[in-house]
C-alpha cells in the first residue's frame, strides 16, 4: 500500500508552525518551552490533530499527543526551540508525523499516533519532556529543575492550566519513528538526501569546579598564584593529549559553559566552574573517558594547590536503532532516493533515546544546509524536506 501524503499541505503546516515565535531574522524562531509562543504553537497543533481525526492529549509535562484508536505506531519529535533556534529542529519531525498520521487516517490505516515532546531543547534539562514520560526522570525531580533565570519547571508548567488531560501509557504504542534534520555537515557535503540512523551516541555531562585563591592581579607574583582559570586551561590542554589514544574520529568532547569568579579584569580568579561534556557510541569508551577526566582534574588540582569538585553527572547510554524499523526506512530510502542515502550515527541527542526504554525506535535524517543548526540560519531545501516525508511515509506503509 501507499500513503497519500500531500507535500503542499505538509510544507504549509511547517511554515505555519514557524510563525509562532518567528525571530524576524531569516527563518529563525524563538519558541522556548512553556513560553507564550510555545503554548500558542501547541494549541494550534492540537487543532490540527483534532481536524486530522486524532485525539489531542496533553500530559502533565505538556507533551502533546495526537492519539489514534487502539495500538499504533508513534511518530514525532519536539516543537520547542533553542534561545536562537532554527525553524526545522524538532518542528520537522512533528509536522512530518502529523502529515503521515493524517494520510494514514485518510487511507484507512495503518494506525499512526504523533507527539510533540516538551522541553527537548533544555530550558530546564535535557530532553526533559520525554525523559519524564519515559520514566528516566520522575516528575518530582523534574519540577525542581530551574532555568537560567531561577524559574522552576513546576512554576513554568503551571501555565498549562486545564490543557492537561493526564498520562499517556507507553504500552499503547508499537514503536517510535523520528524524522529530523541532520544538524551536521555530512549529507549536505556528500550530496546525499537521506540518512538512516544506525544509533544515537551516548552522552555524559557534568560541571567541574577548581577553587584556588582570589588575589590582586598587579601585586601577586606569578609563582605564588592559585589562578583557577589557568588550572582550567591546563586541564583542557592535558585532556586533549590523554584522549588521543582512546577516542575515535567520531568521539567529541566540549567545555561549553564557563563561570569565572569574580570575573574582573584586575583580579586573579579564585574560582572557575565549567561544563565537561563528552559523547561516543560506545559505553565502555565513555567510561574510560570519565576516568581520564577525573584523574586529570585531580592531578591539576594537586599540582596547583587547589581544590576540585565534580558536580552530578548526567548520562544517557548509546541507543541502537531497531532493525525492523530501520530496515523499513532503508527500503523506502532506496525507493525514493536510490543511491542518495546512507546509514549513519546521530551525534546529537534526541527524544528517541528516552523512548527506546519502552519500545523499538528508528530515526531518519534530511540534510542541513552547511551543517548549520541551533542558529537562525538553519535551513534545508524544501525538495529534501519532501523527500524525507516520502521516505517516512514509505516506511510506515511497509510496516503497516
Amino acid at each position: 500500500m501507499t500513503l497519500p501524503v500531500q507535500p503542499d499541505r505538509f510544507l504549509a503546516d511547517l511554515h505555519k508552525l514557524r510563525s509562532f515565535g518567528a525571530s524576524g531574522t531569516g527563518k529563525g524562531v524563538v519558541r522556548r518551552a512553556y513560553t507564550p509562543a510555545d503554548l500558542d504553537a501547541r494549541d494550534w497543533l492540537a487543532e490540527q490533530i483534532a481536524a486530522a481525526g486524532l485525539t489531542p492529549h496533553f500530559d502533565e509535562m505538556g507533551n502533546l499527543f495526537g492519539l489514534a484508536e487502539g495500538p499504533s505506531l508513534l511518530m514525532g519529535s519536539h516543537s520547542d526551540s533553542q534561545p536562537e533556534g532554527g525553524w526545522l529542529d524538532g518542528a520537522l519531525g512533528v509536522i512530518a508525523a502529523l502529515e503521515v498520521a493524517r494520510a494514514a487516517k485518510e487511507a484507512g490505516g495503518p494506525a499512526v499516533s504523533m507527539v510533540s515532546f516538551q522541553d527537548e531543547e533544555g530550558r530546564f534539562g535535557v530532553t526533559t519532556g520525554s525523559a519524564v514520560w519515559s520514566g528516566h526522570m520522575s516528575q518530582e525531580a523534574a519540577d525542581r529543575l530551574t532555568d537560567t533565570d531561577g524559574v522552576t519547571l513546576a512554576e513554568a508548567r503551571a501555565v498549562l492550566g486545564d490543557r492537561v488531560a493526564g498520562p499517556v501509557e507507553q504500552g499503547r504504542f508499537t514503536g517510535f519513528m523520528e524524522m529530523h534534520i541532520e544538524q551536521g555537515p555530512w549529507l549536505d557535503a556528500e550530496g546525499d538526501r537521506i540518512g538512516v540512523v544506525s544509533d544515537i551516541v551516548g552522552i555524559r555531562s557534568m560541571m567541574i569546579t577548581f577553587e584556588g585563591e582570589q588575589n590582586h592581579a598587579g601585586t601577586t607574583p606569578m609563582h605564588l598564584r592559585k589562578d583557577a582559570f589557568q588550572a582550567m586551561v591546563t586541564f583542557a590542554g592535558r585532556l586533549n593529549e590523554r584522549f588521543r589514544n582512546v577516542v575515535t574520529p567520531s568521539t567529541v568532547w566540549t567545555n561549553g559553559h564557563v563561570t569565572l569568579h569574580p570575573n574582573a579584569t584586575s583580579v586573579v580568579p579564585g574560582k572557575v566552574t565549567f561544563s565537561m561534556q563528552w559523547r561516543d557510541a560506545e559505553t565502555d569508551r565513555l567510561g574510560r573517558m570519565e576516568t581520564i577526566i577525573r584523574d586529570t582534574a585531580r592531578e591539576v588540582a594537586e599540582e596547583t594547590g587547589m581544590a576540585v569538585d565534580f558536580g552530578d553527572m548526567l548520562w544517557l547510554d548509546p541507543v541502537a536503532m531497531d532493525g525492523r524499523l530501520k530496515g523499513a526506512l532503508a527500503d523506502a530510502a532506496e525507493a525514493v532516493a536510490p543511491g542518495k542515502w546512507r546509514e549513519m550515527p546521530s551525534g546529537a541527542l534526541h527524544d528517541a533515546t528516552n523512548v527506546a526504554q519502552h519500545m523499538p525506535v528508528a530515526m531518519l535524517f534530511v540534510p542541513s544546509i552547511g551543517g548549520i543548526s541551533h542558529d537562525f540560519a538553519e535551513d534545508t531545501a524544501e525538495e529534501d524536506l519532501v523527500t524525507g516525508l516520502k521516505v517516512l511515509a514509505g516506511a510506515v506503509a511497509r510496516l503497516g
